[in-house]
């Protein structure tokens, strides 16, 4: 039989020496895209973009209010760029411009930041962009998404299974503290979490997760939180109950409440690390234990590939639960991300997929699981 632990490992190997080939753009091939999508992409022209050490510096009053969410979001998807602020400027050190003007790196040619715009994004009601980033290796992150799993193990219900996932994270106002760069937003967060046996003549509906929470995020430059109480309730399909009538399954009517906090810091070149827990308030059975624990790394390349205009992506997400006496759950990602694929402000990610550890498809929580797959993932 074929390791399929195996497969794993070396898909993930030649995916790291693939993106091994990429490299880092110069701040005057930076400058030149950046007045390209400006320019041609969404209809502005600032010739006095400047580009210092992959950081953009855009003149403040060079942007409506209304379009510097947009704009930053825009930038910040360019190879090799760091970070995009809104600054008044004067001469004062080595910089490259936009290549509507001679592109030029002497000792005369300087800019100086000053008085920064704190606001990279918007504030008010139903503001655009969210200050903590997903959890992209988490199996109960809220977002769209389609994956094929294969279980090495015997499954509850055959081994080849459909996920599917729908989801949002829903920011409804987003404040500034005071004249710092921290930013705060609330809103909600809700997703619908399916499994399908592929092996059944109609692919029968296995199990439902069903989660909504209220939550409350902020973000200081590269150090971000998010907390949330939320609500999570677990059913079972028709089919798979009615193949079980005479059997001796037991189902298990779980629905409980809880509140859970995660803390985040993302580091230069695509590194972020995050960890945090939580905790149940209100649950059913009773008997389920209170304390969860949940860590975790990533890795979005700030570069495309040389090759295509997709960016490389692994991430790893582990969490131990009181119910599971603390066992760890494993979760692994890899994959990349398309550039050019968005649909309603979402990127394509397709991700190879393994897991390890009690099953996150809430009425199975007892059983120990082991899957690969691989699927498609709409992220912000």
């Amino acid at each position: 039989m074929i390791n399929l632990r195996f497969i794993a490992l070396s898909g993930v190997m030649l995916f790291n020496s693939a993106a091994a080939q990429v490299t880092l753009p110069s701040d005057a091939y930076i400058a030149g895209y950046a007045t390209s999508m400006l320019r041609y992409r969404l209809n502005l022209d600032i010739p006095s973009l400047i580009v210092q050490n992959g950081i953009i510096l855009l003149p403040k009053g060079s942007l409506n209010i209304s379009d510097q969410s947009h704009v930053v979001q825009v930038l910040s998807e360019i190879p090799g760029v760091n970070e995009v602020k809104i600054a008044e400027v004067t001469t004062e050190v080595p910089v490259a411009t936009a290549p509507s003007q001679p592109i030029q790196q002497s000792a005369e040619q300087t800019v100086a930041i000053t008085n920064t715009d704190p606001t990279l994004l918007p504030t008010g009601l139903l503001p655009s962009g969210h200050l903590f980033k997903p959890l992209l290796a988490d199996p109960r992150w809220a977002h769209f998404s389609a994956s094929y799993r294969h279980f090495v193990n015997d499954n509850f219900e055959g081994r080849n299974i459909g996920a599917v996932s729908f989801g949002e994270t829903i920011p409804f106002y987003r404040g500034n503290f005071g004249r710092s760069l921290a930013q705060w937003e609330a809103g909600l967060q809700a997703g619908v979490f399916s499994d399908f046996n592929l092996g059944a003549p109609s692919a029968d509906l296995i199990n439902t997760d069903f989660i909504a929470s209220a939550y409350s995020s902020i973000r200081a430059k590269q150090f971000s939180a998010f907390g949330r109480i939320y609500h999570q309730s677990s059913h079972l399909g028709d089919e798979f109950l009615l193949r079980r009538v005479n059997s001796t399954f037991e189902r298990i009517n779980l629905s409980y409440e809880g509140a859970d906090l995660r803390l985040s810091y993302e580091f230069p070149y695509g590194i972020r690390l995050y960890g945090g827990g939580g905790g149940l308030f209100h649950k059913e059975p009773s008997s389920l234990k209170v304390w969860m624990t949940q860590y975790g790394v990533e890795f979005r390349s700030p570069w495309r590939l040389d090759f295509a205009p997709v960016r490389p992506i692994l991430a790893a997400d582990f969490k131990n639960f009181q119910e599971n006496n603390w066992s760890t759950d494993v979760s692994a990602r890899a994959g990349v991300e398309f550039d050019n694929l968005q649909v309603l402000g979402r990127k394509l990610q397709i991700l190879l997929e393994y897991f390890n550890g009690n099953s996150p498809s809430g009425q199975f929580l007892r059983n120990n699981v082991e899957y690969i797959g691989v699927g498609a993932h709409y992220h912000f």
